[in-house]
């Protein structure tokens, strides 16, 4: 489950370099719900979570830069309105607003939004329900200090402690 990028990288150094990975149309809905149509070389598109992308992979849709539709798509995915976006971007909303369509956002914006699609993407994975984890976001939570996980998802530091969390989690370790 998660959020899917389509890769940056040509497809046949994906298929060299991730064996086992499939297909579109060999991959369940969950996996291939794509936050944006980002293109690839020609053949056929390969799909992975982008909680599962490589930082090269990242990389290469900062570089490209993610477009508003694409942010539209994480903010409905993740039951988020612009006031709740723009705190976890460490952004105005006017900043998002403004974008239109197919337009892109800078590559410091574009980075953050691919960080906070990562931790969706993980917890969707994890919880197996992106109606769970969206509850789960918002609620109190005793590892992190009686905050809840959202509140901390503005800055690096933030997400990677909700990244961890949402790790000891997978593994069964109280949190």
């Amino acid at each position: 489950m998660g959020f899917s990028f389509e890769s940056p990288i040509p497809n046949n150094q994906l298929q060299e370099e991730y064996i086992g990975i499939a297909p579109q149309s060999q991959i369940s809905h969950a996996v291939t719900q794509a936050l944006s149509n980002i293109a690839v070389s020609s053949g056929p598109v390969l799909f992975k979570p982008i909680s599962q992308m490589s930082p090269l992979e990242k990389m290469g849709l900062i570089k490209k830069g993610i477009s508003k539709k694409d942010l539209e798509h994480l903010k409905n995915t993740a039951a988020l309105d612009y006031d709740q976006l723009a705190e976890a971007l460490a952004v105005t909303r006017a900043t998002l607003i403004n974008k239109k369509g197919l337009e892109k956002f800078s590559s410091s914006i574009s980075e953050k939004i691919v960080s906070l699609a990562d931790i969706y993407s993980f917890g969707y994975e994890i919880f197996e329900d992106e109606d769970k984890f969206n509850t789960w976001v918002f609620r109190p939570n005793q590892a992190l200090g009686g905050q809840p996980p959202y509140n901390l998802l503005n800055n690096q530091f933030g997400r990677e402690e909700v990244r961890n969390l949402i790790g000891r989690i997978a593994y069964g370790v109280y949190s």
